[in-house]
């Protein structure tokens, strides 16, 4: 399979806190801490690539130390990085893990949705099976006409619905026209996501993401692999639609469970 991915190529700083924030000017509390490449798009071309496909990522990035940084740690994952580079910020997300995996985050996408359609090569898609985007490539100007241009360029679509705030704060019916007007072969959301949304789309696989209660596809249930302990649940939902990309069901429901068995939202890289 050769899978091109569209969207945000960001780092990923991840706090796992081993105690409750405590209040004042002198207080503290013990975590663990990572700091690597992220980004929905990102991280579903790093799975892929460790699953076995020919992944290729394409989105702008910043000439900033965390723009070398990202693009260095998901090059290593055996991605090709591919889009311009310009003068500004790498955007940043802070993710911040209790003691129990609930997570809350915080999000600057810095110049990734700055990408044009003018700025894209038809080289970067040629040969591609397939375009994945993430929601939040279509929910802002202008990456949300890059993402319909690349669409026209390759032939079969799936589309992760990415945040049920972000849909929300851009209108739902708004969202749901124009995810009906793309026709992507696939859809990933959670549960919050499809409801903001108003249910699946018709004449596309609906793929419903339920955390440790696993997936539905198209209504058929599936229950999540065992994961042992749970480290972090960051870039499982990507690991579940990479799996589900390049295998099927089980192979992304077996990358989900490697993923929130460790911190970080990429699969590791892989030492020679």
């Amino acid at each position: 399979m050769r899978l091109v991915c569209l969207g945000d190529l960001l780092l990923d700083v991840i706090v796992r806190l081993e105690e409750p924030l405590a209040r004042g000017l002198r207080a503290d509390a013990t975590a663990v801490t990572h700091v690597g490449a992220g980004g929905q798009a990102a991280n579903v071309a790093a799975w892929a690539a460790a699953l076995g496909a020919d992944a290729r990522f394409v989105g702008k990035r910043a000439d900033d130390d965390g723009g070398r940084l990202a693009e260095a740690g998901l090059a290593a994952r055996g991605v090709d990085v591919l889009g311009p580079v310009v003068e500004g910020r790498c955007g940043v997300v802070v993710s911040l893990v209790s003691p129990d995996a609930d997570r809350t985050m915080a999000s600057d996408r810095g110049v990734a949705p700055a990408l044009r359609a003018k700025e894209l090569r038809g080289e970067w898609f040629a040969g591609c099976d397939h375009l994945h985007l993430s929601g939040y490539s279509l929910l802002r100007s202008p990456i949300d006409g890059a993402a319909l241009r690349a669409a026209s360029l390759v032939p079969r679509v799936s589309v992760d619905l990415s945040s049920w705030s972000v849909i929300e704060a851009f209108g739902a019916r708004r969202f749901r026209e124009r995810l009906e007007a793309l026709a992507p072969a696939v859809v990933f959301a959670n549960e919050d996501e499809q409801r903001v949304l108003g249910g699946p789309l018709a004449d596309t696989t609906w793929v419903l993401k339920r955390g440790a209660d696993g997936v539905e596809v198209d209504g058929v249930a599936y229950p999540a692999s065992p994961a042992g302990a749970v480290v972090d649940t960051t870039g499982a939902g990507d690991a579940l639609a990479a799996g589900w990309l390049v295998g099927g069901v089980e192979l992304g429901l077996g990358a989900a469970a490697r993923c929130v068995a460790q911190l970080g939202s990429m699969p590791p890289v892989e030492r020679s």
